[in-house]
């Protein structure tokens, strides 16, 4: 093995070292900018029937006072947007002030 080879190879395994541990980081920016041209869930479609989803929390049975998709855990909108993804419903949009039956408290 020449001395160039060895240090090709260095390099390659050093580059790697720092890019490994971004890549979920990476990962995650390019989901969420695909998300932001998702088309807005349905109230309709059978994936929110199924959590009794709505577009205005206030008309939600069970919801607890104040939990809107907004304030979720699962929510992965920007603050004051209003809509934005959420990992519940994968490819959609949801409403910020929309409810589910999944919602969950931030932590």
């Amino acid at each position: 093995m020449s001395q160039v080879d060895r240090l090709s190879r260095r390099r390659l395994l050093q580059k790697l070292t720092l890019a490994v541990p971004l890549l979920p980081i990476a990962v995650s920016q390019l989901n969420l900018a695909l998300a932001a041209d998702a088309p807005l869930l349905s109230p309709n479609a059978p994936e929110a029937k199924a959590l009794k989803y709505v577009e205005d929390a206030s008309k939600a049975q069970g919801a607890a006072a104040g939990s809107t998709c907004a304030n979720c855990a699962l929510y992965q909108g920007h603050a004051g947007s209003p809509a934005g993804p959420c990992q519940v419903f994968p490819g959609k949009q949801v409403k910020a002030a929309g409810w589910c039956a999944s919602w969950a408290p931030q932590m």
